[in-house]
């Protein structure tokens, strides 16, 4: 059964989830439950995500704008749409399989790509279908159809079987041993129904060191235990040693790998950068804005973020919390030249405006 009180470590931070959802919780307590936990990812899962202003719509306050712009909405790109296929695909494959581990997904990719966007955008949706499908009836627990953990950093198996016991409420003690907490993970995630395991944070685990060999070892018995699909995200896998030896290449056996890369600027008669780029300002709640501004500077804004969505998204929504601030409700290019971004997007050379040549 699943623990529905709140952990007992649970701090009194805003909840991962909701700050993603861009909702503000009305339960106080629900608040300080992390989307790595039951309680928290059912809220994450439930709540609304934000939405642009529909036509008809009354004019929201500068502090709903300025909330809803950082939060703002979640883009479906190229990533997330294959991601939510081959999801679907491998959750019906795996679905009567039961004597050997079911295949697997692994999104990768370098930082400020968008993966753990991808990552719980999917889980939200298989959330969402599972329970429109089968309703929980009155008076009995909710149904816990997907489960998100983080890989701890220098992940023991002890460690990471703790985090999966975490996110159901399943009490640890000292005292109990790897092979208890084992079976009991592997008995209450098939007991509650689970069928999406998230994974994120897997470049943390290390199988070239005896602790983290272990570690991987246990997915691998959870993967054949547990009747669920994984669907694990990390930055730049295939670099790491997770795929290599033996067990590398178990795993590469078993997973099909997603790229959740750059955004080319161009890709065959398609132009997926400049696509997302429409879709961000469509969704913009500025009182002056200029559609079409931002489509126009897709190659300044290509070469400034290096097409990570993470950058990209980041860049526009302080543009837009400024336009907000400043009182000038519209985004421009001089907009966006005044926000520093992360020190990743930094790095790389911004484009050179062209000087005026010299009189002969």
């Amino acid at each position: 059964m699943v623990n529905t009180r709140p952990p007992a470590t649970a701090g009194s931070t805003t909840t991962p989830g909701a700050g993603r959802a861009g909702q503000p919780t009305t339960d106080p307590t629900t608040a300080s439950w992390p989307v790595t936990t039951w309680q928290g990812w059912h809220h994450f899962a439930t709540t609304a995500p934000p939405a642009p202003p529909q036509p008809g719509e009354a004019p929201r306050s500068p502090e709903e704008r300025l909330a809803y712009h950082s939060a703002f909405v979640t883009v479906r790109t190229p990533a997330i749409s294959q991601l939510a296929t081959q999801t679907r695909t491998l959750m019906i494959l795996g679905r009567h399989q039961t004597t050997t581990a079911r295949p697997s997904l692994i999104v990768t990719g370098p930082a400020a790509a968008g993966k753990t966007t991808a990552l719980l955008h999917v889980g939200r949706t298989c959330h969402l279908a599972h329970t429109h499908r089968a309703p929980t009836p009155p008076g009995h627990h909710p149904q816990v159809p997907v489960a998100y953990v983080l890989v701890p950093p220098g992940a023991t198996a002890k460690t990471l079987t703790t985090e999966f016991a975490r996110y159901l409420g399943i009490p640890v003690t000292t005292r109990m041993t790897q092979a208890q907490i084992t079976e009991a993970v592997c008995h209450t995630y098939n007991t509650a129904g689970i069928q999406l395991v998230l994974i994120d944070e897997i470049h943390r685990l290390n199988p070239r060191t005896t602790t983290g060999a272990q570690a991987a070892d246990l997915l691998k018995d959870l993967t054949e235990r547990i009747s669920a699909t994984f669907v694990y995200a990390g930055l730049d896998v295939t670099a790491t040693p997770l795929f290599s030896g033996v067990r590398g290449a178990q795993l590469a056996g078993r997973a099909t790998l997603i790229d959740c890369g750059p955004l080319p600027a161009r890709h065959g008669n398609r132009h997926p950068f400049t696509d997302v780029i429409t879709d961000l300002e469509n969704a913009l709640d500025l009182h002056h804005h200029r559609p079409g501004t931002l489509p126009r500077h897709a190659t300044y804004l290509h070469q400034r973020t290096a097409g990570r969505i993470g950058s990209l998204t980041r860049l526009i929504r302080q543009a837009a919390i400024t336009a907000i601030n400043d009182g000038t409700e519209r985004i421009t290019k001089r907009t966006l030249e005044a926000i520093q971004l992360d020190h990743l997007a930094e790095q790389h050379k911004r484009p050179r405006t062209r000087r005026p040549s010299a009189p002969a």
